[in-house]
């Protein structure tokens, strides 16, 4: 990608040393004002009686139109998240010299939709057993992750996480790689890669999930 100490593929699946992470920048990236799809703000401030929720599942694209679509969300919008390099560039973050995955920033509405509904949208969109990559997509960027904004978000995403590998293993899937984080600082992406699916209906998606249903949300961790 041209950028000065690019990662070969099998190196770009390893975590980069925070000492060799690209340094970045301090100035954010500038983003749409509106959803392409939903009409609603993409950065804060949010309004009064919504939550933040950040997910990430392999290539951004696909993963924020699973979110856009699901009940509840008041807006999304695809960046960086889990690693050291402030406000990073796409072509750096391909690299694997960031430490950042590609993620999608979730707003909902908890009085339309709970977190754990959101955590099964999550879970069920893409294979969270791959490590470091997912399908043909290979390195640090695609890892599965859940950066979770509270304590009550860190332990329902631990909780699914469980339950959801027991249920894979009971089918012959390996052990659930997803990191489950607190959450540190979202580097918004490049106005291009808003909404990147509605504006480019034919676009790639390489996502694909497991055919296994999580048990969460109403039916599951709730109550």
């Amino acid at each position: 990608m041209g950028i000065v100490g690019s990662r070969k593929t099998g190196e770009r699946a390893q975590m980069v040393d925070p000492a060799r992470a690209l340094a970045g920048r301090q100035t954010a990236m500038a983003v749409p004002e509106r959803h392409l799809v939903l009409g609603t703000p993409l950065v804060p401030p949010f309004p009064d009686g919504t939550q933040v929720a950040i997910f990430a599942m392999g290539c951004f694209w696909g993963a924020e139109r699973e979110f856009w679509q699901a009940d509840g969300v008041f807006t999304t919008a695809v960046g960086y998240s889990g690693g050291f390099t402030p406000n990073p560039t796409y072509e750096e973050v391909c690299t694997g010299l960031t430490g950042h995955a590609e993620a999608v920033l979730c707003v909902f509405r908890p009085s339309e939709t709970s977190y754990e509904e959101l955590l099964a949208v999550f879970f069920e969109g893409h294979d969270p057993t791959q490590g470091m990559r997912q399908g043909n997509d290979i390195g640090t960027q695609y890892r599965s992750a859940v950066s979770a904004v509270s304590d009550a978000q860190l332990a329902a995403a631990q909780a699914a996480r469980a339950t959801y590998e027991e249920r894979l293993r009971a089918v012959g899937f390996g052990p659930v790689t997803t990191e489950i984080v607190t959450a540190g600082p979202f580097y918004y992406a490049e106005p291009y890669h808003q909404q990147y699916l509605a504006a480019n209906p034919n676009g790639y998606c390489g996502l694909g999930g497991t055919g296994v249903a999580c048990p969460v949300g109403v039916a599951g961790l709730e109550g």
